[in-house]
């Protein structure tokens, strides 16, 4: 029996006429029994077509930093609103994000745009352009958004597409790829120094870039080896490699700075998008001076039509305020550590071998091993079937993390500690459930 409620189910039924599969990106659908419609979203709450209300830990895959619908964001949209929504001329509200964004993440100049998808790409035609040079440098597991250069040995793989870890392949991760754009892109797994510079000494006249999600954002939030990024810093400095941290979930989420203030390490490019908005469609692409200047008109080209619209950069210049001048992270981290302890309790209770990853804005669960997995091949040793069960047995019971484990809990200002106690309460639950 499926967590769809009669009206879900129905109206559910309805959008499967019209759009495939009932769904406007493949990652929400989970299936004709398990897809669920909602009807509204209230700081950590989300209701289905049914009136069922869940504590939110999706959050949207992430965006939503403050809580859904956030009186202050919206309003500022609302006034913003009055004056358009978009024009062929730079506003006054485009330079108020790209200056909060220099200040808090130590950037020397910003271009924005409309998703991480757009941001990771542009970012990647920066550095071939800055660097003449066409080949990167990716990581096992990471997501860098739907661009076919991207799109190889994601967190959507299985471990039979890895190839051999001593020589590791990049296995394309969708059809309609074409063949040619594999030889350009270079797959390790992650928190591999040795193979790391072993591939760039071998490969550096061709490599332009080395993209790295900070953390695994799209594998349980697995953490970096001490040393790691100081190591790809060292490397990409001393071989003139651009490197980009993807930020677009860790941005503005683990930190105010993001990455590069929690880890202390400044990437050349930076890409943002979901936090900075609480949720409305905006991204940006940051970074060093030198590097964002390739950027020239009639050279090296950036663009796009809703680049810096109107709602996108209200939104953004409302909650990177309230994040400068309210205790947003420092709150978030009080209630997902009480969440992470909680958790860690009641497996280790129940005789579940487990491991709690990741920080707590975004932290994740390993299962069926208490040895920290350190890259996506380990992660996917661990018991994600169990992962699923538990979880369904929590959206059963009002609390909505992702079904599929690789994706982290996320957690949002308006999450209150009586949250964080019922949330342990249903866990507990399901559990106990799951092991009878």
């Amino acid at each position: 029996m499926g967590i769809q409620g009669e009206k879900t189910k129905a109206i559910f039924q309805k959008a499967k006429q019209f759009i495939p599969h009932g769904v406007n990106s493949n990652f929400r659908y989970w299936g004709d029994d398990d897809t669920l419609v909602v009807s509204r979203g209230e700081g950590t709450y989300i209701w289905d077509q049914d009136d069922r209300k869940y504590i939110d830990y999706r959050l949207g895959f992430g965006p939503v930093i403050l809580g859904h619908a956030y009186p202050a964001v919206v309003k500022r949209v609302e006034e913003a609103l009055k004056m358009g929504n978009v024009f062929a001329w730079t506003t006054p509200l485009e330079i108020s994000v790209a200056e909060r964004i220099s200040r808090m993440c130590n950037a020397d100049k910003v271009r924005l745009t409309n998703t991480g998808t757009e941001a990771t790409f542009h970012a990647l035609r920066i550095a071939r352009a800055h660097t003449g040079r066409e080949k990167f440098i990716k990581f096992e597991g990471q997501y860098h958004g739907m661009v076919d250069y991207f799109m190889y040995s994601t967190a959507s793989s299985e471990l039979g597409d890895l190839g051999p870890r001593e020589n590791p392949v990049s296995g394309v991760t969708t059809k309609g790829i074409p063949q040619a754009i594999q030889d350009y892109v270079i797959n390790l797994p992650f928190n591999d120094f040795e193979m790391l510079e072993e591939t760039i000494e071998r490969e550096w006249k061709d490599l332009a870039a080395i993209f790295i999600e900070p953390m695994l954002g799209n594998c349980a939030s697995v953490m970096p080896k001490p040393g790691f990024h100081e190591k790809m810093r060292e490397l990409c400095d001393k071989y003139g490699i651009v490197m980009v941290f993807d930020e677009v979930k860790t941005g503005f989420r683990i930190a105010n700075g993001g990455a590069q203030e929690y880890f202390g390490i400044q990437a050349d490019l930076v890409t943002y998008a979901k936090a900075m908005g609480n949720g409305f469609p905006i991204a940006a692409i940051a970074g060093k001076e030198e590097v964002m200047m390739t950027i020239q008109p009639g050279s090296m080209a950036h663009g796009g039509t809703y680049s810096g619209n109107v709602v996108g950069v209200a939104a953004a210049d409302a909650t990177l305020e309230i994040l400068e001048t309210q205790p947003v992270i420092e709150t978030i981290n009080q209630r997902g550590e009480a969440l992470m302890k909680g958790i860690d309790d009641i497996l280790t209770e129940a005789g579940i071998p487990h491991v709690v990853t990741g920080v707590p804005s975004m932290f994740g669960l390993f299962l069926g091993s208490d040895e920290e997995p350190y890259d996506f091949r380990d992660y996917l040793a661990g018991d994600g079937k169990l992962y699923e069960e538990i979880s369904m047995e929590l959206i059963k019971r009002g609390v909505q993390p992702d079904g599929d484990g690789r994706e982290p809990w996320f957690l949002c200002y308006a999450l209150s500690s009586d949250d964080v106690d019922e949330t342990l309460n249903v866990f507990n639950d399901a559990v106990e459930a799951v092991k009878k």
